[in-house]
């Protein structure tokens, strides 16, 4: 079997499909809980602190150029090395969020399967007509 054959049928799997169709749904939803984050619970949060904006929270670690703004895009653009704890702070939150939001889902699926009503053993399939006149010869034979 050649290695082209063989990596069609992996790649045509089932869950090789299934994780291909998670990937792209949780990039997806990665992108709503970075939007949650910065767009409605960071300014919030910001508020609470003072106006504390996350973003532009930066040692640089070199000489910054004279005249240079004091944020963190224009001081990357001079190519000084930078200390950026506060675009980790905004990651750190992102991943907090998501791992809760995952948690309930996660919480809500376990809860629904035990509410789902255990099927019943199937009963016995009563035996076909012929095996119970045999099953009755034998024991009248036994007699």
């Amino acid at each position: 079997m050649g290695m082209a054959q063989e990596f069609r049928e992996f790649a045509v799997k089932g869950n090789v499909i299934d994780l291909a169709v998670g990937v792209i749904i949780g990039g997806a939803f990665g992108k709503i809980v970075d939007s949650v984050v910065a767009d409605l619970i960071m300014p919030v949060v910001g508020l609470v602190f003072g106006k504390l904006d996350f973003s532009n929270m930066f040692i640089a670690l070199g000489t910054v150029p004279e005249g240079t703004a004091m944020t963190l895009e224009a001081v990357k653009k001079t190519g000084v090395p930078i200390f950026a704890y506060g675009s980790f702070i905004t990651v750190a939150v992102n991943f907090f969020i998501l791992a809760f939001i995952i948690f309930m889902m996660i919480k809500q699926i376990n809860r629904l399967k035990r509410e789902a009503p255990a099927e019943a053993p199937a009963a016995p399939a009563a035996p076909a007509e012929d095996i119970v006149l045999l099953r009755e010869i034998r024991d009248s034979l036994k007699r």
